[in-house]
């Protein structure tokens, strides 16, 4: 198990001497950095990444994937979104329709949503027991450290906001027409069991790591969601060191 810490202690927000400006810019700078680093780790084939992005509803993790990654090459990117499972996957194991989506040497592969589900909404609603979850933690860590062994970096981000700014945003969903699209009535029946999604993703941060720790991003403001992603996809790609092959004569 990790450090114990309180989510409810962690800021949902920037720390107020940060400029917006200065953060902006230096958020453009590394997500072209992030484009040049995917290509070296793409050239030479010899690790890979995957990213998991975690957060309840409007937290911001489609945004996430649309500007963070903006500036790579689509060869080198692949993203899955995990949805409620079909017919055939409950017929597996809960990691079955996980695996097939992990990423080959070479290519990042981005998680919106993922195995973490499996311990989260199923417990919220009353379809596991904890019990089943703290099972499923086990196999959960043992899964990760596999990928590791194989060469796949693993980032785990939960995108932190807090309930005033979910509902603002869901009442931006119902007022701006290009938004309506995202809207489901059921977001706000879901945005009253905070309590128990805060209960059970805590146990989460607890049970699965420190090994691949988790990294609790402060999203109310979008500027510095995406500088906080990007800045630590930044430092994980440039400590793998890849370099482009060399010509072969």
């Amino acid at each position: 198990m990790t450090e114990t810490f309180d989510l409810l202690s962690v800021s949902t927000r920037a720390p107020e001497d940060l400029s917006k400006t200065d953060i902006k810019q230096k958020t453009v700078e590394l997500i072209e950095e992030i484009d040049e680093l995917q290509n070296k780790l793409y050239a030479e084939s010899k690790w890979s990444m995957l990213i998991i992005l975690q957060g309840m509803d409007a937290s911001g993790k489609d945004g996430a994937v649309k500007d963070v990654f903006s500036a790579v090459n689509p060869l080198g990117i692949r993203v899955k979104s995990f949805k409620a499972p079909t017919q055939k996957e409950l017929a597996h194991d809960f990691l079955w329709r996980i695996h097939q989506h992990t990423p080959a040497k070479g290519k990042i592969q981005i998680f919106n949503r993922s195995h973490y589900e499996d311990v989260l909404i199923t417990r919220v609603r009353g379809m596991i027991d904890d019990e089943t979850a703290h099972k499923r933690f086990g196999l959960i860590n043992a899964f990760e450290q596999l990928l590791q062994e194989r060469g796949t970096q693993i980032l785990k981000f939960y995108l932190h906001i807090s309930e005033a700014e979910q509902l603002e945003r869901f009442q931006d969903r119902l007022n701006n027409p290009r938004k309506h699209w995202k809207y489901n009535p059921s977001d706000l029946r879901a945005a009253s069991n905070w309590p128990h999604y805060r209960k059970y993703y805590q146990e989460v941060f607890e049970n699965c790591g420190p090994d691949i720790p988790w990294i609790i991003v402060p999203s109310d403001q979008n500027w510095y969601k995406r500088y906080v992603i990007a800045s630590k996809i930044v430092e994980t790609l440039k400590g793998l060191e890849s370099e482009y092959p060399e010509l072969e004569r």
